[in-house]
């Protein structure tokens, strides 16, 4: 985990404090539904609560101290707490095994990072929404391969991102129930030890649910899911990044990313506005994708349970959920102060000389009775000739100064061709549908 990305809500979650303390609260849990159905003493279940709720401070160094003696980071954490809470602790963990207290843990670590990370894309998606409709009907040139293709308007393409956006936090919400599943079933998942209804109080109470079949730990394929998930939404991230960047190149420059007063954009050229979020944004995503293959690599466990997935979650869980959420609070205000150029996108739309509008043509002299193939050959090679004059010439003109054109399509009926309107006029419709996905 990288402090330079790590906003504090997120990285709290996953501080070794945090960590013990849940560890805690499930050890209290465990031991009050074991005593409510008559396992241990009562009086030992609410000596330890008091002493809890009586503020102890978490000592993780004096943890980790016995940690490094006995090799084993639930043993020291309970004998930490024998030391400090005195002889009623003895009846802690009765019945449990470490992952039962680890998995329990690890589920509402992930649950709350999902939280956090849902309450990013909601920020994010007001930010997409916003901006869409102040553009709704900004128009610029759509591009395919990267190359003039027909207009839309900036409202449109950011509303694409919103839908996408949306599809995200449906697929986090249920990757979130995939992973609100808790065990304490023992060993080896068989209750030998301690009956269903003690994991049963503790899941309630933790807003959780019992794995139905669990060997010794949460079976990970869950994880996986969680993790994938991750990495979908920071491709989304990625994409709308790599737009922002295209958009940016000076021969291009429709959007620029916000640049603060007093900025510096390169040591040793003063003039440059870079990318330079966008590119971080970028770059972040590779890192949240980074954790699928070894969630997918822990979910063939051995038999009913081996410790291989312990030190890959160790990284992956606080690496992913870290650099995911900065990376939707960042792409969040990139999007809120993004700058966009109507008068670029205007002049670019038209660079090509009215080579935006040539299906319209084409579709017009079909319907006049010209083939298609050979109405495709005619507007094709007159595109050609405006593509060779880079735009200085126009395909309006070519077209009607083309008697095979003027014979089937009027003056006026040609001259509506090369309008924007008909490619504008879904674009309420559309970007209703867009926000239909919220």
């Amino acid at each position: 985990m990288i402090p330079r990305y790590a906003r504090p809500p997120m990285a709290e979650i996953w501080s070794a404090e945090t960590r013990y303390r849940l560890w805690l609260e499930i050890e209290l849990l465990a031991l009050e539904a074991m005593a409510e159905v008559g396992l241990v003493p009562a009086s030992a279940a609410e000596a330890l609560r008091r002493w809890w709720q009586g503020g102890p401070a978490i000592d993780v160094a004096a943890i980790d101290a016995i940690e490094a003696e006995v090799r084993h980071d639930v043993i020291a954490f309970l004998t930490w707490v024998e030391r400090q809470a005195g002889p009623e602790a003895r009846f802690l963990h009765q019945g449990l095994t470490s992952s039962d207290v680890l998995d329990t843990a690890f589920a509402v670590q992930l649950t709350r990072a999902a939280d956090l990370l849902l309450e990013d894309l909601d920020g994010l998606l007001g930010a997409l929404r916003r901006r869409a409709e102040e553009h709704r009907l900004t128009p610029m040139v759509g591009r395919s391969h990267g190359v003039h293709a027909e207009p839309i308007t900036f409202g449109l393409k950011l509303a694409g991102h919103f839908a996408e956006f949306a599809r995200a936090r449906r697929r986090l919400m249920a990757a979130r129930a995939e992973v609100a599943t808790c065990k304490l079933s023992g060993a080896v998942g068989t209750f030998a030890h301690l009956p269903p209804e003690v994991e049963a109080r503790v899941a309630a109470a933790l807003g959780l649910r019992p794995e139905p079949i669990a060997t010794q730990v949460v079976p990970r394929d869950r994880h996986a899911m969680f993790f994938a998930t991750l990495a979908v939404v920071a491709a989304s991230v990625e994409r709308l990044a790599t737009e922002i960047r295209h958009l940016q190149r000076t021969e291009v420059l429709e959007v620029e990313e916000p640049f603060a007063h007093g900025q510096k954009g390169s040591s040793a050229m003063p003039h440059k506005r870079n990318p330079v979020l966008a590119e971080n944004l970028t770059g972040l995503a590779r890192l949240v994708r980074s954790a699928v293959v070894p969630a997918l690599e822990n979910v063939a466990l051995w038999h009913e349970r081996d410790i291989s997935h312990s030190s890959v979650e160790r990284g992956i869980a606080p690496d992913a959920t870290v650099h995911l959420d900065f990376a939707l609070v960042r792409l969040k205000a990139v999007v809120e102060g993004l700058v966009v150029h109507p008068h670029r996108m205007a002049a670019n739309l038209e660079r090509l000389g009215g080579l935006v509008h040539s299906q319209r043509v084409l579709l017009a002299l079909t319907r006049a009775g010209m083939s298609r193939e050979a109405a495709y050959a005619l507007v094709q090679r007159h595109a050609m000739a405006v593509w060779a004059a880079e735009g200085r010439r126009h395909l309006k003109e070519l077209m009607a100064a083309d008697p095979e054109v003027t014979a089937r399509l009027p003056e006026a009926e040609l001259a509506r061709l090369f309008d924007l309107a008909p490619h504008l006029q879904h674009v309420d419709g559309l970007m209703a549908r867009a926000f239909a996905e919220a």
